[in-house]
């Protein structure tokens, strides 16, 4: 039997799968489209039953690819029941969906989850009078202690046996119709009591206070890159590291040496050895790069950022930094993908599938593949420039900076179009459950194992292949007097930046033994950072954009990251 669980964006919806299914659950992409949901199953009584978290919507009425999958899987799953999760904080807008999905027919339960916030809140609601006015069954429920679940799990397993009790007889009405409904439910059933704010009420209104929710968006900030940077340095010095250069390396150089003594297959899969700066096999660098210098930042940061979205701070900061993305040519909810893009582009630009048109998946897509550098690029940026002092880490990001809000002006003038407004759901802060927590980011990391990880070992192994035939010495021939010239960099750093097209992060890291100053290191790490994505990115960037769209972003990446190269050279030769 299949159920679908449904509701606005922000509900907690995930929460109350979590509580559901367990970790048992599978990820899967909607035939025909890019956009993803989850599903798993569930023991109800005797009755095993395959639950589908469907993605959030506010109506079925779609405005985004998202919203138009919801709608797509309502009406051609064909489920024995749907479960309609409702804010019980925020009766009046989840409404509209439930009433939606109630016109339909199909059997139903209706969930008010967050029912204790609403009772702090002063919320009083007539449960009884709403299921009467409904026609099904009304459960208030807080999933993330689990208060209500075992009445709910009983009411599903009886709706499962009983389908034709639980099918409401709500007449299909027209959008003025349904509000007016709406409205009529909502003044004679709840009632709100005056309280004063609580300290968590308080800090959800400075969170969007323009002065005041600017200081904790920075505060937040800076603790999220602390956290993560840390947590990744930590699992890559005390873990991987150890694990790779006593145990893997030696023994997958062995091996293959003990196979292929020599040769060319010898070269693709050890390279050079186990050194993993210098080596670019397959095995070696490929598997190194992968999960001792990308996965521990991806890791550590899909924690974090699950983290704020289920605190409830990810939407307050879309509000808060609305009005800054409309000159960019973006609203606020784009502020999710370039935050994705501090973790990694690849699933940055995999996520600006959430903004609504054309024009705003190129602009922010182009923004986050030249100004947003990834955490393992960010981490070794650091660890580079570090040692020279914080000013020379700050003209990276201040440039960065700059050119995410020029380009962004510029792009929004010279595309035409206009950037759609926000409509974005305000949940409260709550305390975020644990076990969602990490089923929420262990699907993101695999996600990303199973997107990126092949382009990664592409990408290395065409570096291979271009060092094997001597075709980087090539390329660095050739570029190398107009990028020396115009950068101040010596030929050596030219090969480093022609890989930056397959691994920004690597390419960094080459520059370290160079002997490079620190004012040099600005200029080499702004160049890489601005130009062509790494190779992962850049396929991302094709399925996405098409062709053509793709190589309007390496014409402007180009002519951006020369310009802010040899802007940055002379500023230093003159200073």
């Amino acid at each position: 039997m299949k159920i679908l669980l449904m509701g606005n964006p922000n509900v907690g919806k995930s929460v109350v799968f979590s509580r559901l299914t367990g970790v048992q659950v599978t990820s899967s992409n909607y035939p025909g489209t890019t956009v993803g949901y989850t599903k798993g199953n569930l023991k109800l009584g005797k009755i095993t039953a395959e639950l589908i978290d469907v993605p959030g919507t506010y109506s079925l009425q779609p405005a985004c690819q998202a919203e138009e999958v919801a709608r797509k899987m309502f009406q051609e799953e064909d489920p024995d029941l749907v479960i309609s999760v409702m804010d019980a904080t925020n009766l009046e807008r989840n409404l509209f969906l439930t009433l939606q999905i109630l016109e339909r027919g199909l059997p139903t339960v209706v969930v008010l989850n967050m029912w204790d916030c609403a009772q702090r809140r002063g919320v009083h609601l007539n449960i009884q009078g709403l299921s009467e006015a409904l026609g099904v069954p009304i459960l208030p429920l807080v999933a993330v202690t689990g208060e209500g679940l075992k009445e709910l799990s009983e009411v599903m397993e009886d709706a499962l046996k009983n389908q034709h009790k639980y099918s409401p007889q709500i007449i299909p009405m027209q959008d003025e119709e349904r509000w007016a409904f709406i409205g009529q439910l909502v003044s004679s059933l709840q009632k709100i009591e005056h309280r004063h704010p609580t300290f968590l009420e308080k800090l959800e209104r400075a969170s969007v206070h323009p002065v005041y929710g600017i200081f904790i968006a920075i505060f937040t900030i800076i603790i999220t890159l602390q956290v993560v940077i840390g947590l990744g340095e930590f699992l890559i010095t005390y873990l991987l590291d150890p694990l790779y250069y006593q145990y893997y390396g030696p023994f997958i150089t062995q091996t293959v040496s003990n196979i292929f003594p020599s040769g060319l297959i010898h070269e693709i899969l050890i390279g050079t050895g186990y050194q993993y700066e210098t080596s670019f096999g397959i095995l070696t660098t490929g598997v190194y790069v992968e999960f001792a210098v990308v996965l521990p930042y991806i890791l550590s940061f899909y924690l974090f950022l699950g983290l704020l979205e289920d605190l409830g701070y990810l939407p307050r900061l879309a509000v808060l930094v609305d009005s800054l993305m409309h000159r960019l040519g973006l609203h606020g909810f784009s502020i999710i993908p370039i935050i994705l893009g501090f973790g990694c582009n690849v699933p940055a630009v995999l996520s600006t599938r959430i903004l609504e048109g054309k024009r705003e998946k190129f602009i922010a897509s182009a923004l986050i593949a030249m100004s947003i550098p990834c955490m393992a690029q960010t981490a070794v940026i650091i660890g580079l420039l570090g040692a020279y002092g914080l000013q020379y880490i700050a003209v990276v990001y201040g440039t960065l900076f700059i050119l995410f809000i020029s380009l962004g002006m510029v792009l929004n003038r010279l595309i035409p179009g206009e950037s759609p407004e926000i409509f974005v759901e305000i949940p409260p802060y709550r305390i975020p459950h644990l076990k969602t927590l990490l089923q929420k980011t262990w699907i993101r990391v695999k996600g990303f194992l199973i997107e990126a990880v092949p382009f990664v070992f592409l990408g290395i192994l065409a570096i291979n292949l271009l060092y094997i035939f001597g075709i980087m010495d090539f390329l660095t021939i050739l570029v190398s007097p107009i990028l020396s010239n115009l950068l101040g960099l010596p030929d050596d750093a030219i090969g480093a930046l022609i890989m930056g097209f397959l691994r920004k992060d690597l390419a960094t890291a080459m520059l370290a033994p160079l002997n490079l100053t620190a004012q040099q290191l600005t200029v080499a790490t702004t160049f890489l950072a601005v130009s062509f994505p790494c190779i992962a990115t850049f396929v991302v960037l094709l399925k996405e954009l098409g062709v053509k769209d793709l190589l309007k972003v390496i014409l402007i990446m180009v002519v951006v990251a020369l310009l802010a190269g040899t802007t940055l050279n002379l500023m230093w030769s003159v200073i």
